[in-house]
């Protein structure tokens, strides 16, 4: 039996949540996708990394720290030329001071070179007015390992427009702030060639380049930056770390500690 107050013919639908199309036959507008700030994998934060051991068995000892080494939060692949990391920046410099730290183990003469990149453009999937960010984060401090390093490292701001928050491209007013942050953290040493020198503990090193990395990235969206290490080269003999600091002890004063 069918109650009075129901009309059985009309079929029960549920309101529409589409929105209404315009009278004057535009499509409705799209809404706005996700923030790609949000997340680092999001915003294409990541690193690319080749390390090399001056050992005739250098697989079996790569091979070895890799299996070793905390992955927690990063995406890693590794090719035949070098290995992805993609993850939060936190992540990526623990798990580069930890690689570098390893390789210093060894005793053997090692490099690490370094790729770094935010904000890609090939890697941010978005449609924000002006590009994507920028993003900011904090990354918390560094760990000492004890272990000396001397580096290459370059620093380029891509910024080629005008930023949301009205900042204006200026490479070298980035990098020169960046430059004067690793003064202030001990572990400038010079400017050579395409490059600024950096000495001193390999957390403090690594840390170095992260933080000019992400202070550009403050006001720009994409920025790379290349870090080479040495570890354990002859021409390091007699070169000491002081504990304090962690910096690197004057050559004329420097005590070899065993």
């Amino acid at each position: 039996m069918i109650p009075a107050s129901v009309d059985a013919s009309a079929p029960t639908t549920a309101p529409s949540t589409a929105p209404a199309a315009d009278p004057g036959g535009a499509p409705p507008a799209a809404s706005p996708g996700p923030d790609p700030t949000e997340t680092p994998q999001g915003f294409g934060v990541g690193a690319r990394i080749t390390a090399a051991v001056m050992t005739e068995d250098y697989a079996r000892v790569l091979v070895g720290i890799l299996s070793r080494l905390d992955g927690t939060g990063l995406v890693r692949e590794t090719g035949d030329v070098s290995t992805y990391l993609g993850g939060h920046e936190t992540h990526l410099q623990r798990y580069l001071i930890d690689l570098a730290e390893d390789l210093a183990r060894t005793e053997h003469h090692a490099t690490l070179a370094v790729t770094l990149s935010r904000g890609c453009p090939g890697e941010v999937v978005c449609e924000l007015p002006g590009g994507a960010g920028p993003r900011s984060t904090e990354v918390a401090a560094p760990r000492r390992t004890g272990r000396y390093a001397s580096a290459e490292w370059a620093l380029y701001p891509l910024a080629d427009q005008v930023t949301a928050g009205g900042t204006e491209p200026d490479h070298m007013r980035d990098i020169y702030a960046a430059i004067d942050h690793a003064r202030e953290l001990g572990t400038f040493r010079g400017s050579e060639h395409f490059v600024t020198r950096l000495e001193g503990d390999i957390g403090d090193v690594i840390a170095t380049a992260v933080a000019g990395w992400l202070q550009v990235g403050r006001s720009v969206q994409h920025v790379t930056s290349h870090l080479t290490l040495s570890l354990n080269s002859p021409s390091h003999e007699g070169r000491e770390l002081t504990p304090a600091t962690g910096t690197v002890a004057p050559a004329e004063t420097a005590e070899v500690t065993r």
